[in-house]
């Protein structure tokens, strides 16, 4: 059996709550050997914080395959433990606001003059440069600043409130794993590292591709609900059915458009797929009319023969039991805990639990012996409250 495509790969990971610890999994599901570095007080408080509808954490969600590591770096004990195992690193993520790390010593340009290799990821809020540098943050603020959060939401309301973390997710996360994979590629090859300034605004007004379209197609954004994906094109978009549930419509190819009209018994409609404005607001009155006549029952199972992009939009507890995700493994338990499997699906690569969410320091001395210490210089950090 072929190992891991990141083993041997070691990352210390010194980020809390969400976008740098789901990072940090996902490289732990590729193989890498994750040590979570945690502080010897309340360490990752995604711990308690994250418990928000009983008594599961997101913590348990995107932690598992990791090994824990408490380590005050307040002390000049716990700042050298930190740079002896930086010695022997691949990579170091980071989520501090800019500055704390170098204030702390253990900042890139500390790491790099030990180890040249060191790949050193920072995912913060605005970046490393800016007047918004020093600025606390959340996924609302970088979607507001970004002009995303205008644009979600129907004609004539107020935006939209997403119910997942955008620029948490897509930048904290993703965008640092293609910065860092890119860095290491590299360093093995050329032997010098790199480092990572991730902002998740950054990311955020990266991939608002669609409102950039219209403002240099127009010289302005369009306001929510009338861009050809908000709500401007009745051949995308969501309809209620007669019951209360809704259909999501994807129809934009002519030929999927061709074959809704004539599901729904309106081929009058098939010359109208791309209308907007005033013409594009008729045409989606007449779908509206048109798919409340039926259930969401009726109507899914209509559309499981006609293979024309329209599909139920699910509650969330129906897609644990969707049978597509289903087949696809998407769901696993991990320590009795139901979570998401990893989204990528590689060859030669099962999904493997190796190990559960870590208890805060568990494994403190064992990572501490492999790199090197003796019992007496683990005894004496214990003695410290170092670790």
């Amino acid at each position: 059996m072929r190992s891991p495509p990141l083993a041997g790969l070691r990352v210390l990971d010194l980020t809390r709550l969400l976008p740098g610890p789901l990072a940090s999994m996902h490289l732990a599901d590729l193989g890498a050997d994750v040590i979570k570095i945690e502080d010897t007080g309340a360490g990752d408080y995604a711990r308690s914080a994250g418990a928000v509808h009983g008594d599961i954490s997101y913590f348990q969600l995107v932690n598992r395959n990791k090994r824990s590591l408490t380590l005050d770096l307040k002390q000049a004990a716990g700042v050298a433990a930190f740079m002896r195992l930086a010695a022997t690193a691949d990579v170091i993520l980071e989520g501090f606001r800019p500055g704390v790390v170098d204030k702390l010593g253990i900042g890139y340009q500390a790491v790099c003059a030990i180890n040249p290799r060191i790949v050193y990821c920072a995912i913060t809020g605005y970046g490393q440069n800016g007047p918004y540098r020093d600025r606390a943050g959340h996924d609302l603020n970088y979607l507001g600043y970004c002009g995303l959060l205008d644009q979600i939401g129907v004609a004539g309301g107020t935006p939209a409130i997403p119910n997942f973390q955008i620029g948490d997710l897509l930048g904290g996360s993703l965008s640092a794993l293609v910065g860092v994979l890119a860095a290491v590629h590299d360093a093995r090859g050329s032997g010098s590292g790199r480092y990572v300034d991730v902002a998740m605004a950054d990311a955020v007004f990266a991939h608002t591709i669609f409102p950039l379209l219209a403002v240099l197609g127009l010289g302005r954004a369009l306001p929510r609900g009338e861009d050809v994906l908000s709500g401007g094109m009745p051949s995308y978009g969501v309809y209620a059915t007669s019951d209360g549930r809704h259909l999501a419509v994807s129809a934009m190819e002519p030929k999927f458009w061709e074959m809704l009209c004539k599901a729904i018994d309106r081929p009058d409609l098939k010359p109208f797929a791309f209308a907007t404005g005033a013409e594009g607001q008729r045409i989606r009155h007449e779908l509206e009319a048109a798919f409340a006549k039926r259930s969401f029952a009726e109507w899914t199972a209509l559309f499981e023969r006609v293979d024309c992009c329209v599909t139920p939009v699910l509650r969330f507890e129906e897609s644990l039991q969707n049978e597509q995700l289903r087949a696809r493994g998407m769901i696993v338990e991990v320590a009795g805990v139901r979570q998401f499997a990893p989204p990528f699906k590689i060859s030669e690569l099962p999904f493997e639990t190796r190990l559960p969410p870590p208890e805060a320091g568990e494994h403190s001395e064992e990572i501490l012996r492999e790199s090197g210490f003796s019992a007496d210089e683990i005894a004496d950090l214990r003695a410290q409250k170092v670790i």
